[in-house]
């Protein structure tokens, strides 16, 4: 008979009602099959607005949910167990004191981390997490394997990902009502990646990467001005 084991997440966004989609995506990737109604959620904070609109402090929620233990367990050999060994061994490595738990779904093996030294783990920018996750890719493809490999720690990628999308939207309000190219912060690959992806079908804004790693940026423009 196969157990439950509890995952959990933490997510932020602009409302409590986006932190907990943000949350609940992350535990789709996570929890094959998730059942939305069994989702439990604590607010965290609940977000609010500074004095005349300057200044946000984000809504946080924490969602937890539970899935069978044995999700990665089918094939004793299985990608998900490969993948979860070479992050903890590499996470040793640096230092950084996390649990690596991992599953697979649709092709995509997902490792999450948890523990003390998560602000290690991640680094700053996301660019420890970012280059273990590229790390981790490469040794897949270097044994055959045809699978993608995200590697996240306590619903990081998820808070991440909604809080570029957020600046990707808000650059380009910028670019499209000034005229003007706005430039972002350096980024590492998989981050401008969320930035172009959010911006891709805006009718009024494009995007571009310009200079040299790791100082690599995104440049948002307005259509009319880039020709």
């Amino acid at each position: 008979m196969s157990s439950a084991a509890a995952i959990t997440v933490e997510a932020t966004g602009e409302t409590v009602g986006e932190a907990k989609w943000a949350a609940l995506r992350e535990l789709e990737l996570l929890v094959p099959g998730l059942d939305r109604d069994s989702v439990e959620f604590q607010v965290v904070a609940e977000g609010e607005r500074g004095l005349l609109g300057v200044g946000f402090t984000p809504a946080r929620v924490i969602a937890s949910a539970s899935a069978p233990s044995h999700t990665s367990e089918s094939d004793p050999s299985s990608e998900a167990q490969t993948a979860r060994e070479f992050v903890q061994r590499v996470a040793a490595a640096i230092g950084a004191s996390v649990t690596a738990t991992a599953v697979e779904r649709d092709g995509v093996v997902t490792v999450t981390c948890t523990g003390a030294d998560l602000a290690l783990f991640i680094g700053k920018h996301g660019q420890t997490i970012d280059a273990i996750q590229y790390l981790a890719n490469a040794m897949a493809r270097s044994q055959g394997g045809e699978h993608g490999v995200v590697v996240d720690a306590a619903g990081y990628r998820a808070r991440r990902t909604a809080k570029l999308e957020t600046i990707a939207k808000r650059a380009a309000q910028r670019a499209s009502g000034t005229g003007r190219r706005i430039e972002l912060d350096p980024m590492t690959p998989v981050e401008r990646k969320i930035v172009h992806e959010a911006l891709k079908d805006d009718p009024e804004v494009e995007t571009l990467s310009e200079g040299s790693e790791p100082n690599r940026y995104v440049v948002v423009l307005p259509r009319l001005a880039s020709g």
